[in-house]
């Protein structure tokens, strides 16, 4: 059966990746991965599309079990998919060497985790630093894009502090504009408000938002929670290993987004 997606409450009909694919930073088409356990195979990943476009910010959502953080680790290539495609930008990641990939990592994909994995030896502007460090770019320039995301991100008062001297909240911020350093194509989220309290949780989405309007950053984010997803240009919502539903927020108000997130995900249950 031909999968749907929902703007507002008026059905669609599905994208199709070949003619939305020019436009794209992100696509994947019919991605498959599954998992041997002794003599058993379980199927996570069942023929995953979808695009991302450039400047957008989209979140994916689903039930545990659904496959967003075996899609996310796909994505990034640190698993291999068993069949399907995933373009970042012009390039097919699957038909990269591990010299290549690494690079494009480094470079062309940023990574914002639910536990920061910043580095306590180093102060928050060294954090920032480190991506440039590791590819080898650091220098002035460098220097003065990492003082100029502590600007946007609000977090310039605490550039010369170190990891335990400043909030969660700070601290997703500073992995925020790490992961902005090499200007990447796409920013890969996982859960980055997770270990957060309400006000943190904002602060952190108020950096996405930011990034998008002042750096036009591509943001890819997996998470379990509405709020969060709220603010999003699209949410897609897997369950099972395929894309169940694609929610648009359009001209929608973000309550009223979160609305139908909540209502989308009571029906699934229910389903």
């Amino acid at each position: 059966m031909v999968e749907t997606e929902r703007r507002g409450e008026q059905l669609i009909s599905p994208f199709t990746i070949r003619e939305r694919k020019e436009s794209s930073m992100l696509t994947v088409h019919n991605l498959h991965k599954s998992y041997q356990v002794g003599k058993t195979t379980y199927e996570v990943l069942k023929g995953v599309s979808l695009e991302v476009g450039k400047g957008e910010f989209v979140a994916v959502m689903g039930p545990s079990g659904s496959g967003k953080t075996t899609l996310l680790n796909c994505i990034s290539c640190y698993i291999p998919a068993d069949s399907g495609e995933i373009t970042l930008g012009n390039r097919q990641l699957a038909k990269l060497d591990e010299t290549a990939l690494a690079s494009v990592r480094n470079k062309q994909l940023g990574f914002v985790f639910q536990d920061f994995l910043l580095l306590d030896g180093l102060t928050v502007q060294q954090n920032i630093l480190l991506p440039a460090i590791i590819g080898g770019t650091a220098g002035p320039a460098m220097e003065q894009r990492a003082d100029q995301l502590c600007q946007v991100f609000g977090i310039s008062a605490i550039r010369e502090k170190y990891p335990a001297e400043i909030s969660g909240g700070e601290k997703q911020r500073t992995a925020v504009a790490r992961a902005l350093i090499n200007n990447p194509l796409l920013i890969l989220a996982d859960e980055p408000t997770g270990n957060l309290d309400s006000k943190s949780s904002r602060a952190v989405i108020s950096s996405f938002e930011q990034a998008k309007q002042s750096l036009e950053a591509t943001i890819f984010m997996v998470t379990h929670d509405s709020f969060a997803a709220s603010f999003c240009d699209r949410v897609i919502i897997l369950q099972d290993g395929v894309v169940w539903r694609v929610l648009e927020k359009g001209t929608l108000a973000r309550t009223t987004f979160q609305d139908q997130l909540l209502d989308a995900i009571r029906e699934m249950g229910r389903e």
